[in-house]
């Protein structure tokens, strides 16, 4: 790497950490701007008691305090707290519990919707105006239109409960293909589309009518040009796709009752566990940062041409 490879990366790495700061930062006074507490709600609280649990979780103390004190745990032992409702368990190992699962529900959705998504657009590319590409488009235009919620109820009624192919319970690995193929419909079409009209435009290029000029293969031009340079604006969207996915989708996880990160995030919303709402919103924003990051850098890998600045 040349230096200003490195200082570009540098950059952006001061960029992400001043990032999830940020986020940390405007959660936590978010959280305890929000009215009410994370004790009201229990039965047979009285104000001493509460004060009790106030005073046992640190929410007595100032919150700057409280400030400082979380920034540092996480800083220096990427410690979130215990958790206000799960008594006795910590938050961040609540959140790796729920990782297990959405980890792997949302790779193997992530690899589907990219690998389908990246073949059905060259194939739309390729037979242009064909009768493939306008059933290619009309199926990924009602796949992009139709939200995940409504995708994984018709899935659920369809396979789980009329024909009774697989069960409609996420807890088994049966039990994840319907979740999978919910996560990955949405994405796919719109790699589909994105891949469709980046090698749409990189196939109109000069280089490219060079390359047939002089006799180049057609396989090689699809393969070894176009298909690599048609990449980036997939890139650019496959990576915070892939944190959003892998950190697990609400509705879906809802639906499917699948044990993972986004369905402990509804229920902390619901119990108000602001160490569980605050440790979530900071992993899922983490991932992001991180998948922009990189895919800032496999830029140079994809297109030798651009140049870090």
């Amino acid at each position: 790497m040349n230096t200003k490879t490195l200082l570009y990366i540098g950059k952006r790495v001061l960029l992400a950490i001043f990032t999830v700061w940020v986020v940390i930062t405007v959660t936590f006074f978010v959280m305890h701007a929000v009215p009410g507490g994370p004790f009201v709600g229990e039965k047979a609280t009285t104000p001493a008691v509460q004060a009790a649990m106030e005073a046992k979780y640190g929410l007595d103390k100032p919150i700057m305090e409280q400030y400082g004190t979380y920034l540092k745990d996480i800083v220096t032992k990427f410690d979130f707290g215990p958790s206000l409702k799960q008594r006795g368990r910590q938050v961040i190992d609540i959140i790796f519990d729920g990782m297990k699962t959405s980890l792997k529900l949302g790779l193997i959705a992530a690899a589907l919707s990219a690998i389908f998504g990246i073949v059905l657009g060259a194939i739309a590319a390729l037979r242009r105006n064909k009768l493939v590409d306008r059933i290619i488009m009309v199926i990924t235009t009602a796949f992009v239109s139709m939200p995940s919620f409504i995708m994984g109820s018709l899935l659920l009624a369809l396979f789980a409960i009329k024909l009774r192919a697989l069960p409609a319970n996420g807890s088994t690995p049966e039990g994840l293909i319907l979740p999978i193929i919910t996560l990955a419909l949405y994405p796919m079409a719109y790699i589909t589309r994105l891949t469709r009209s980046s090698m749409l435009d990189v196939l109109g290029q000069d280089y490219i009518r060079t390359a047939r000029a002089k006799g180049v293969s057609g396989p090689r031009i699809i393969f070894g040009h176009a298909m690599k340079n048609s990449l980036i604006p997939v890139l650019t969207y496959f990576g915070p796709m892939l944190a959003y996915i892998v950190t697990g989708s609400l509705v879906v996880e809802q639906i499917f009752a699948v044990p993972g990160i986004g369905r402990l995030f509804v229920s902390s919303i619901t119990n108000r566990d602001y160490p569980m709402i605050m440790g979530t919103t900071i992993i899922l924003a983490a991932l992001i940062v991180i998948m922009n990051l990189v895919t800032d850098i496999l830029y140079k890998v994809v297109d030798p041409r651009i140049t870090f600045e």
